[in-house]
């Protein structure tokens, strides 16, 4: 073996220690469970692309793993009855909000949400006598959460193409080209997430869809002053001052209202999350970032895609 190659192994082992420790709950997964698993993450994701990645790079790659997600999942592969049901547990609401999202009906939505726990589980025997889990294809890169929804989006189009054409996710590659094209057939932007994992991508968009319903509702629950606060400034181009007098109040108390109703707007957006589609805090504010949910411009798109007018001049500064 190379002094590269033995580096690498040295990095992997330290990487799966400090995985280990980080992880709330190991399942009695020990280091050798996590090795193949990070290693296989790891040339997929960094080294594929950058053979000469450093000592510090590939550490920090490492250090990036989902370890209570990982650890979780080579739980299950294992059989373990505890992690099993724990993942029930934890992803049953995920799983039933990215079917319903997903497929075409709800009759549909119930068969896909069914069908999942079977294909993680392993519908066929591997050479060892262990079921073929899709569980073994987390890589680790992404949450759970975010990897189920795309699972449960790809078993949606499985399903509704069935009739015309097979389409069957077992290996990563198939992640790779419905990454490119989307879950429409639609060529998908390569953002820096997807180009590092391109399994993210179907989870991106069912997220965007998500977020976009969640905030919806949200303006839509907005106090009618409040909302026509959000059209004035937004839509109609009026400075706040001018907003300000369109609603009888001083250009300083127009401004402490919008900067209100941005927070209450996330705020809700995200109790939608979590309580209606099964997100966790964490992947909330993650995927805020990640997803460059820009409120003001989405805010726009949402209340045109209801019909309200917008001058078409340039947005005035303040």
């Amino acid at each position: 073996m190379s002094e590269r190659s033995l580096q690498i192994e040295k990095l992997v082992a330290e990487g799966a220690q400090r995985l280990l420790a980080r992880a709330d709950d190991r399942y009695s997964i020990d280091i050798e469970a996590v090795v193949p698993r990070a290693r296989a993450s790891l040339d997929k994701y960094l080294l594929r692309d950058a053979q000469d990645a450093s000592a510090k790079a590939i550490a920090d790659f490492l250090d990036q793993l989902q370890a209570g997600d990982l650890c979780l999942v080579l739980a299950c592969e294992r059989g373990d009855p505890s992690a099993w049901s724990d993942l029930v547990e934890r992803y049953s609401t995920t799983v039933r909000s990215a079917a319903r999202s997903a497929a075409g009906n709800e009759d549909a939505a119930e068969d896909v949400a069914q069908s999942i726990w079977a294909e993680l589980h392993g519908l066929r025997l591997r050479e060892d006598g262990r079921p073929a889990s899709k569980l073994a294809y987390y890589s680790g890169r992404g949450s759970l959460a975010g990897w189920l929804r795309a699972v449960v989006t790809q078993l949606a189009v499985d399903q509704h193409r069935k009739q015309s054409r097979l389409v069957q996710t077992e290996e990563d590659a198939d992640f790779d080209r419905l990454a490119r094209d989307g879950v429409n057939g639609k060529e998908a932007p390569a953002t820096a997430r997807t180009t590092l994992n391109p399994e993210n991508a179907l989870s991106d968009k069912q997220e965007r869809v998500e977020m976009e319903k969640a905030l919806a509702r949200s303006i839509k629950e907005l106090a009618d002053e409040d909302r026509l606060l959000v059209k004035l400034y937004y839509f109609d181009d009026l400075r706040l001052r001018e907003a300000g007098v369109v609603l009888g109040v001083h250009e300083a108390t127009a401004s402490r209202r919008l900067a209100r109703i941005h927070v209450e707007l996330r705020r809700s957006v995200e109790n939608i999350l979590i309580k209606d589609c099964g997100w966790t805090k964490t992947e909330t504010e993650k995927s805020f970032a990640e997803l460059a949910l820009h409120l003001e411009s989405d805010i726009e798109l949402l209340l045109a895609a209801e019909g309200v007018a917008r001058d078409k001049s340039p947005r005035r500064a303040d």
